[in-house]
């Protein structure tokens, strides 16, 4: 029994002499002997056993904690890898030659020796090679070395006897050479064991002393967190759990169970995240910029750098999936022989069967990892890209904003850097499409002959084709990248500014800004669309095209047609079908892909604020000076000939305070901006010793907690907390808040008022504990009482002992300070303490005289002169806590976005399709594709059916064929025509119903909904819709047909598969459906994720100056590190179950190719014509590329439709009402008299809130100048909200010259009031365009009314005049210049009711005194409605309103509330003058 087991083993065979291999041969030195061959196959299999065993096992945890600088491979471990691999496979290549050469001579696979072990040993080796060389770190230490000292052993012994074989006999063969070269890769593998192993040691020291490390970023108040007990099973998962994707199984069941949540994601693993990935990138940036400074470094192949280890990995896996591919028509060919009759041995039908299941199985895993691989490079790259662009915004220049708007910036984190990051999926086709192709061609001919070149002229003719095509689409894309900013960064300002617009009746204005903005977009999108469907045409058509030259070929070159080399040609040309269609999506991405790096590389090379050398680090005791600056010279553009600043010296001592003031545009935000290093320093030196604090003029407030915006990243102490809470006098407002400090705070502060806003400014700024204080005029926003409190507490009491620099309008103050600075046209004119500079200085004189006359004038000295009382501190704070409201727990603010759960059904789709006749031209461009898919099934059918029939001639034959296939790609041409139409027409529609959503929301809606929530549909998901959904849509009808009709042709010619297929169609379903539980929540968590980053980006682009003054940038960095990590995270998981799904429907459909194959085989020959068994195998063998086509576009669909659901919800938003109504318009001349009548107006935010305004009556008599004055948050800026019906009332109505405005149109009514707001506007664009965008009014009415405005001067000086340009948020306009643009606009208009919402905060008493009597003059018979905080400008009124907690306590004149007995305006007055004369007394 043995013999005749070593004969079926070893065959006839001999040693030396003629001596029989037996049983009992012992002859172990002689490595062709049998016992050798099968001690080899033992070997291999207990090495398998091991490998199995250990992949079954699962590693230790502690095994697998590597720091971030360890994770990389090392040199020798891919050197190892290779030279190993490469062995193994040699072996096996050797082995399969070896089988081929037996069958050619002998027809026999006898002997097995001679294939078998080779075969045995090469996959051994190169599974061996992988898994020691590459995935050790994994492996437990015993394991490690037992593996690699067992396969040392083995090597060890084959190497001996092979040498001694050698030197006894003097004979070598491609064996021996492959066993002795064994042992040189044996010590690889022990070299990489010991030392993957020493670093594991390093690893667990390392994680040892970390567990006594304090928290990255616990100190400086990051508040990172550790997290890591939910990181993803990936890291840890064996290594066949990786294979098959067994690690994502829990996320997958936990999705179908519940509706999964962003807490039920795991987090990404170490590796990926991008703290690690930034911090590598930097650090190989560094490198090659030390390396040659000369040039600077390429972003590009920085990044290749970084990721060329694992591209090389999917790159071997690209490489084996083609190899496997491409083995596909070879077994065709042999399966059409053996179905012939023409079998080379017994069983080659099973053989074939068999090594088809194999192959098919290869081809999925290698596929599967090469994308999954190739995802994680894309997953990295875009975090990378988006860190990088965060922080590059958080450096920039002022010149370098003036080209990189913060539209730009959030373009690039939301759209380029994603483009970037889809780049390195298709890396690997751009060479594995050619490496295919030239396979092919090698197949073809073989089958063909000569014939092949005709085929490979059509083929380099397309690909010539689509040159000239593609760089057109390269510059349509820069193009449309381009009109895609501008669009932006329209829609951006517009939103920031929605109040702003509504409250000036300019929103139709606006948006048909963006609208034109828009139309322009769509020529460069019909352009670049249209270039991608002729790209497809071409890709789609060329198969067809290269079976026309080559069959036309073979009947002019007389080569003879048959089903082996008709069929084994046809299904060499359909498994290159979907390579050559992809062409134009590879083409496209890669286009995308460069001009998005082109424009990011642009961004992180634009220069940066070089403010380095400005602060000095110092001990306390060590610094005589806080602050020296030494003959200064300073411009915003540095240009040396355009100083915005002037020879400035400064010194300022500790503890020092200086005042700094001066008439608007004179420099004083400029010089505190200098100081910070904000505005180039074009010569002299600035220098700060010390923590800096800065308040800025504009409250900058995040979207968050009250008690995280004064923290600021600190840590929480309580008492001082509270102390700070006390000295900003805040305590009283958040008693008033649902939430206290806790309560959430909207966007830009939004549902806070100015005066609250500024305050926590001024907390956040106190808790710091600086050393110097830049104040930039704080108080303009707060009333009297409040800027008293805040001077008295806050700045002589909490910053006794600090530096301090504060801007301010008000006189009052400035007898308290130190020094007080004079500043006009760019110099400091006189630096002295206040009563030096009043006696020295003429200038000065007259500012504080015109403050004195305002503030002594008329009424208001006649009655103090009466009531002048000192109110104590005790006063105050008794008045201060008079009053308490107590609110019930309610929702807060800013809502959780919203998102779809659950299986939407074909809703998304229905609302795509339904725009623009978009479901008819989707049924015309589908009918297109059925019809081309039937042509080609026809095509193949006639070809098959006729092939061996001798009634109809080779021409014949031929001419049919390529007369339906030319026919079907027709079709073609509707197709891509219809598809382009429909995605042109749906992104219209789409764009223009979003449009009219947003600005016809109600103010309550941007209230709370963060920025970013808004920006990232009109950016990246807009994108997605404009570029991906209407080609993805076409391109899963396309795959699906084709999957139908190669499952239908196998069906009809073996319909014994139906017994298979039917089963494994019902799977797949099911786990279609399994999987699409959870990936349609992991794709939607991806959508409100990306917000998080894009609202984050945001946020820090409009606080970046305060972000850099408090030298925050590390934490701000460490969160947007996290809200990066965030989004990253769904997007991993949604890739990974993708992955999951294909694997597991690629191996089905492998079982339905080979039950096809098996039927075949089991089958009597001769039962199938060889045309049909070609023709159904040609089909099989593209069924798996086709169904995983179909379902990867399928899932890809569902992902992009995510995006038409996020647009939805905004696209139906509840509206105001109407703009106009037609059948209630007011006359022409309304309102004639200016009278408002409020009768008990009551107002809430929402329906759960409590009332803001509590049943408010009164009348202002037309023509009246009506003045409300009260305490912060009182109600003043609701009231005059309500009169623009920005707030629909509760209650009551609001009547204006007989006409209630609740009946009336919103832009009949917000265009006859007019307006100074008090946050001051300026759009990009020209001045002409800032004061008249509606093109009303001539160039000479708007000279005059910027003379009237004092801004004659400024303009003239700036060489365009009235086309002088207005940058971002108007930033290079001072703030005061812009509030006096802002009255130019309604001294433009002249409406008979103008209403001054803190109008003249911003600027000095003296230019204050002008405008309002200017104001007197130009609207003397208009009814004029003033809210102040300066007491002085409501005295001249004919009479005030005196509110508080949103109720009217008195409306009377002036004189008359200031007689009256416990008059709350009256104590206002007593308490301006305490303030005053207290200043004066400092």
């Amino acid at each position: 029994m043995m013999d005749d087991l070593f004969t079926v083993f070893c065959g006839d065979c001999s040693y030396k002499g003629g001596k029989q291999c037996g049983s009992v041969f012992m002859f172990f030195t002689y490595p062709f002997s049998c016992i050798n061959n099968a001690l080899a196959i033992g070997f291999n299999i207990l090495l398998l056993f091991m490998l199995l065993l250990n992949s079954i096992h699962k590693p230790s945890p502690a095994l697998l904690q590597t720091p971030s600088w360890v994770h990389g491979i090392l040199p020798s471990q891919i050197f190892s890898s290779i030279f190993n691999g490469g062995l193994g496979m040699v072996y096996f290549i050797y082995g399969i030659c070896s089988l081929v050469e037996n069958l050619r001579k002998g027809q026999t696979i006898l002997p097995l020796h001679q294939w078998l072990v080779p075969l045995f040993q090469g996959f051994t080796w190169f599974l061996l090679s992988f898994i020691v060389s590459l995935c050790g770190k994994q492996l437990t230490k015993a394991f490690l070395r037992l593996c690699s000292v067992t396969a040392s052993l083995y090597a060890g012994i084959l190497c001996f006897s092979s040498l001694l074989a050698v030197s006894a006999g003097k004979q070598t063969s491609v064996s021996i050479v492959l066993d002795i070269l064994l042992l040189p890769g044996a010590i690889l593998l022990l070299f990489c064991t010991y030392k993957v192993y020493k670093y594991k040691e390093t690893d667990d020291a390392i994680g040892s002393a970390a567990l006594y490390a304090p928290l990255n970023g616990q100190a400086n108040g990051s508040g990172k967190t550790n997290l890591d007990s939910n990181v993803n099973p990936y890291a840890e998962a064996g290594f066949i759990s990786k294979m098959l994707f067994w690690w994502l199984n829990p996320l997958v069941r936990k999705g179908k169970e519940k509706t999964l949540e962003e807490e039920d994601i795991p987090r990404l693993c170490e590796l990926d995240r991008v703290e690690t990935c930034y911090t590598h990138f930097m650090e190989q940036l560094n490198r090659h910029k030390q390396s040659n400074s000369s040039t600077p470094p390429s972003i590009l192949w920085t990044i290749i750098f970084c990721h060329w280890k694992d591209l090389l990995i999917s790159g071997i896996f690209a490489l084996l999936k083609i190899i496997t591919l491409s083995a596909g028509p070879l077994l065709l060919n042999a399966f059409v022989q053996v179905a012939e009759g023409k079998e080379v041995f017994k069983y080659e039908g099973y053989v074939l069967v068999i090594s088809l299941f194999i192959s098919k199985c290869i081809e999925s895993l290698s596929q599967r990892h090469w994308y999954f691989r190739s995802r994680i490079i894309g997953l990295q790259v875009r975090s990378v890209l988006s860190a990088a662009i965060y922080r590059k915004q958080l450096r920039l220049s002022n010149a370098a904003k003036m080209t990189h708007s913060a539209g730009n910036i959030m373009n690039y984190v939301t759209v380029d850097a994603y483009r970037v990051g889809e780049f390195p999926y298709w890396f690997h086709q751009t060479w594995t499409t050619g490496l295919q192709l030239c396979i092919a061609l090698v197949i073809l001919f073989r089958a063909v002959g000569l014939a092949t070149f005709a085929a490979l002229v059509v083929i380099v003719l397309t690909v010539l084709c689509n040159s000239p095509l593609a760089k057109l689409q390269n510059r349509f894309q820069t193009k449309l990248m381009a009109a895609q900013d501008e669009r932006l960064n329209a829609c951006s300002e517009a939103l920031v500014n929605m109040k702003v617009l509504k409250l000036y009746a300019w929103e139709n204005s606006f948006k048909d800004v963006i609208e034109r903005l828009r139309a322009e977009e769509y020529v460069w999108l019909s352009a670049v669309q249209m270039r991608k469907a002729y790209n497809i045409i071409l890709s789609w058509s060329s198969p067809v095209l290269v079976s026309a030259a080559t069959f036309g070929a073979c009947y002019f070159l007389g080569i003879p047609l048959d089903a082996s080399n008709v069929f084994t040609f046809i299904a060499t040309i359909r498994l290159l079908q979907n390579p050559v269609r992809a062409v134009p999506d590879v083409i496209g991405v890669v286009i995308q892909a460069k001009v998005s790096l082109e424009r990011i590389v642009k961004f992180l090379e634009a220069p940066e604020l070089q403010n380095e050398n400005i602060r000095q680090k110092y001990e306390a005791e060590e610094s005589r000076h806080s602050l020296s600056i030494k003959s200064a010279n300073i411009s915003w553009e540095e240009n040396p000939s355009k100083l915005t600043l002037r020879n400035i010296n400064l010194v300022v001592k500790p503890g020092e305070k200086v005042a700094i003031c001066g008439e608007v545009g004179s420099g004083k935000s400029t010089l505190l901006a200098a100081v910070l290093g904000e505005v180039p320093l074009i010569g002299g030196t600035i220098q700060v010793y010390g923590k800096i604090a800065y308040v800025s003029q504009v409250a900058w407030i995040q979207t968050g907690t009250i008690q995280e915006n004064i923290l600021f990243g600190s840590a929480m102490y309580k008492q001082r907390y509270q102390e700070v809470l006390e000295k900003c006098s805040l305590v009283k407002d958040l008693e008033m808040l649902p939430f206290g400090d806790l309560t959430e705070i909207g966007e830009r502060g939004v549902n806070l008022s100015g005066g609250q806003k500024q305050r926590i400014q001024l907390a956040r700024a106190l808790y710091q504990d600086a050393d110097i204080y830049l104040l930039d005029d704080p108080f303009s926003a707060v009333d009297a009482h409040t800027a008293m409190s805040l001077f008295n507490e806050y700045v002589m009491g909490a910053l006794l002992g600090k530096a301090v620099l504060l801007v301010t309008h008000q006189v009052d103050f400035l007898p308290a300070f130190d020094s007080v600075l004079l500043m006009s046209d760019g110099e400091i004119l006189h630096g002295a303490p206040y009563y030096q500079l009043l006696a020295s200085t003429q200038e000065f004189q007259d500012l504080v005289n015109a403050h004195k006359d305002t503030a002594g004038s008329g009424r208001l000295a006649e009655i103090t002169s009466l009531q002048r009382g000192k109110i104590t501190s005790r006063d105050i704070k008794t008045t201060y806590t008079e009053k308490q409201f107590k609110a019930t727990p309610r929702d807060q603010l800013i809502k959780q976005e919203e998102r779809e759960t659950g299986d939407t059904g074909p809703n998304p789709y229905i609302q795509y399709l339904s725009q623009n006749k978009g479901l008819l031209y989707f049924t015309i461009a589908s009918l297109g594709h059925v019809i081309f898919a039937v042509g080609q099934v026809s095509q193949n059918s006639w070809m098959a059916a006729n092939v061996q029939n001798p009634h109809v001639g080779k021409l014949l034959l031929i001419v049919v064929y390529l007369v339906i296939g030319c026919g079907s790609t027709f079709f073609l041409l509707f197709r891509s025509f219809f598809i382009v139409v429909l995605s042109i027409q749906s992104s219209k529609s789409i764009f223009s119903q979003l449009l009219n959503s947003l600005f016809h929301a109600p103010m309550s809606f941007y209230d709370s909904t963060p920025l970013g929530r808004i920006l990232s549909r009109v950016s990246s998901d807009l994108s997605i819709v404009d570029l991906d959904v209407p080609f993805s849509l076409i391109s899963t009808v396309g795959s699906t047909t084709n999957a139908f009709a190669s499952l239908g042709t196998l069906a009809v010619v073996t319909w014994q598969v139906l017994f298979v297929s039917i089963p494994v169609i019902y799977v797949a379903l099911r786990l279609q459906k399994y999987y699409l539980a959870s990936a349609k929540e992991l794709m939607r968590i991806n959508g409100t994720t990306k917000s998080f980053v894009a609202n984050h980006l945001a946020e820090s682009t409009a606080g970046v100056m305060t972000i850099r003054a408090f030298e925050d940038e590390g934490r701000f960095l460490a969160k947007n590190f996290d809200v990066i990590d965030r989004n990253a995270s769904p997007f991993f998981h949604n890739f990974a179950a993708n992955e999951w799904l294909i694997q597991r429907l690629e191996l089905l459909s492998a079982t339905v190719l080979s039950s096809s194959a098996l039927a075949m085989v089991l089958l009597p020959p001769r039962t199938f014509g060889s045309g049909f068994v070609g023709m159904a195998l040609s089909y099989g063998l593209s069924l798996n590329i086709s169904l995983i086509n179909s379902i990867q576009n399928q899932c890809t669909l569902a992902n992009y439709i995510i995006s038409v659901e996020r647009l939805n919800q905004y696209m139906h938003i509840p509206s105001e009402a109407p703009e106009v109504i037609e059948e209630n318009q007011p006359p022409p001349s309304w309102p004639s008299v200016g009278k408002v009548e409020i009768h008990d107006l009551k107002i809430r935010y929402r329906p759960d809130t409590p009332l803001v305004l509590s049943g408010v009556s009164c009348t202002f008599e037309g023509g009246h100048k009506i003045g409300i004055v009260g305490r912060t948050g009182s109600g003043k800026t609701t009231l005059i909200g309500s009169l623009f019906r920005l707030v629909e009332p509760a209650d009551g109505k609001i009547i204006i010259d007989n006409l209630d405005i609740s009946m009336i149109g919103l832009h009949d009514l917000r265009s006859r009031i007019g307006i100074i707001p008090q946050d001051p506007t300026l759009f990009n664009g020209t001045l002409r365009y800032n004061l008249d965008p509606l093109s009303q009014y001539t160039d000479k009415e708007i000279w005059e009314v910027l003379r009237k405005c004092q801004l004659q001067e400024s303009v003239q000086e700036k060489e365009k005049g009235l086309d002088a340009l207005v940058i971002e948020d108007g930033s290079n306009w001072s703030m005061g210049q812009r509030q006096l643009f802002c009255l130019g606009r309604v001294l433009l208009r002249r409406s008979r009711i103008l209403v001054l919402d803190e109008a003249t905060a911003s600027i000095d008493t003296a230019t204050d005194s002008i405008l309002q009597k200017i104001i007197r003059t130009e609207f003397a018979d208009c009814t004029v409605i003033t809210v102040a905080h300066r007491i002085p400008t409501v005295m001249d009124c004919t009479k005030v309103l005196t509110m508080t907690d949103g109720k009217i306590v008195e409306y009377d004149e002036p004189t008359t509330l200031m007689k009256r007995e416990g008059s709350l305006f009256g104590q206002l007055v007593k308490e301006y003058w305490s303030h005053f004369h207290s200043a004066n007394q400092h």
